[in-house]
């Protein structure tokens, strides 16, 4: 395993090819919950066990059930997508167990996991670039830091823009989409790290 290849893996998941600013996935819990830092950060978290989870899991599943059957084909979105689904019920259980504050804060956008888009990427685009195991899993733990990175920029702008003078076309939705947009145009700044 080169730890060359890992790190391209990880700048271009977290840098270049981020989930939510060059993939375009993941956009509603980025703009839902990016209101305030602490769910942000929570969301992330939860993002980031649930890609890494879900990239070890369905590559064995891809590999060992639905390539040895030869059924990729037939089920494996909807194998994927029950898969994290399972894996965002634990990460439910686990959060309105041990921390109850998070839980209530994260709210709707908690079970919005199980249908993030950026996660089923994750998993399928695991299986798209060939990636063995490790490389799944570092894959899905990096693209999940992205998504987290992407998430607190953006809840620490909000938290800042409370204080601040925004024309009032502009409060709320408007200048989230704004904000997400030259965000965007800025990593954007980081695709000649990499060439894919």
């Amino acid at each position: 395993m080169e730890i060359s290849k890992l790190l391209m893996i990880a700048v271009s998941a977290i840098f270049v090819n981020n989930f939510v600013f060059s993939r375009f996935l993941g956009i509603c819990p980025y703009l839902g919950v990016s209101k305030k830092w602490d769910s942000a950060m929570g969301m992330g978290i939860a993002v980031i066990f649930v890609m890494t989870l879900a990239s070890f899991i369905t590559w064995i599943i891809q590999k060992y059930l639905l390539d040895r059957f030869g059924i990729s084909d037939i089920l494996q979105t909807i194998t994927f997508i029950l898969t994290i689904a399972a894996l965002v019920q634990l990460v439910e259980m686990f959060l309105k167990k041990s921390a109850p504050e998070l839980y209530k804060a994260l709210g709707i956008y908690l079970p919005l996991i199980t249908t993030n888009c950026a996660i089923l990427g994750a998993t399928l685009l695991n299986i798209k670039n060939d990636y063995n195991l490790i490389e799944s899993v570092f894959f899905g733990f990096s693209g999940g830091v992205g998504f987290t990175i992407a998430l607190l920029m953006m809840a620490s702008i909000r938290e800042r823009l409370e204080y601040a003078k925004v024309p009032p076309a502009f409060r709320g939705t408007a200048i989230g989409l704004i904000l997400a947009s030259l965000m965007a145009l800025a990593f954007g700044g980081f695709s000649g790290l990499i060439g894919e």
